[in-house]
C-alpha cells in the first residue's frame, strides 16, 4: 500500500509529463514510452549511497580538477588528486601535450553489532592538456603533496623569444 507522500509524488510526476501529439512518429512514441517506464521504475528509489557511505562516491566518474597557468618562464600545472597514491600517478609530455593519468582505489569498512559491510571502489582517470608553447622536456619537475600534484614545465629559449606583446589602441 502506498503512503500519502508516494501517491502525491506519483501525481506530481504524472502532471509533469508532457502529453504527446496525436500524429507523432512511431520512434517518438517509443521514446516517450521508454522515458515513462524509466520514470516509473526510478520513482521511490534513491541512487545515492547510504548515509554512512555518502563520502564514497563512484570512482568511474572521477575527473581531477586541473589548473594550468602560463607564467613568465614556465607553464605550471596543478592537479587535485585527493586519495590517490603517488605510485598510481603517471605524467608524460610530448611536443604538444601533457598527459596525467592514474588510478584511484578506495575502501570503506563498517562493522557494528549485527552486521559487517565493506565497499571497494576502483577507477582510473586520464587528462590530456594541450601545451601553449614549446617546453624544455629535460628540466620538467613534478611534486606531489597532500593530494595535490604540481608540475613545472619550463619554456624553451625559443618560446621565450617568440612571445611578443601587442599594443592595444582605442577605437
Amino acid at each position: 500500500m502506498k503512503s500519502a507522500v508516494a501517491i502525491k509524488e506519483d501525481k506530481k510526476q504524472e502532471a509533469a509529463r508532457v502529453p504527446m501529439a496525436e500524429d507523432t512518429s512511431a520512434f517518438n512514441k517509443l521514446r516517450h514510452e521508454m522515458n515513462r517506464m524509466f520514470d516509473d521504475f526510478s520513482s521511490g528509489f534513491t541512487f545515492g549511497r547510504t548515509p554512512s557511505f555518502k563520502l564514497l562516491e563512484p570512482l568511474a566518474d572521477f575527473h581531477p580538477k586541473v589548473n594550468m597557468q602560463d607564467a613568465e618562464k614556465e607553464v605550471v600545472v596543478t592537479a587535485e588528486l585527493p586519495g590517490v597514491d603517488m605510485k598510481d600517478i603517471e605524467v608524460s609530455v610530448t611536443d604538444s601535450q601533457l598527459t596525467i593519468k592514474g588510478e584511484k582505489h578506495e575502501e570503506k569498512e563498517e562493522s557494528k553489532k549485527g552486521y559487517y559491510r565493506m565497499e571497494r571502489s576502483y577507477g582510473s582517470f586520464y587528462r590530456k592538456l594541450p601545451l601553449p608553447c614549446e617546453i624544455n622536456k629535460e628540466n620538467i619537475s613534478a611534486t606531489y603533496k597532500n593530494g595535490v600534484l604540481n608540475i613545472s614545465l619550463p619554456k624553451t629559449e625559443k618560446a621565450l623569444k617568440e612571445e611578443k606583446k601587442v599594443a592595444i589602441t582605442a577605437g
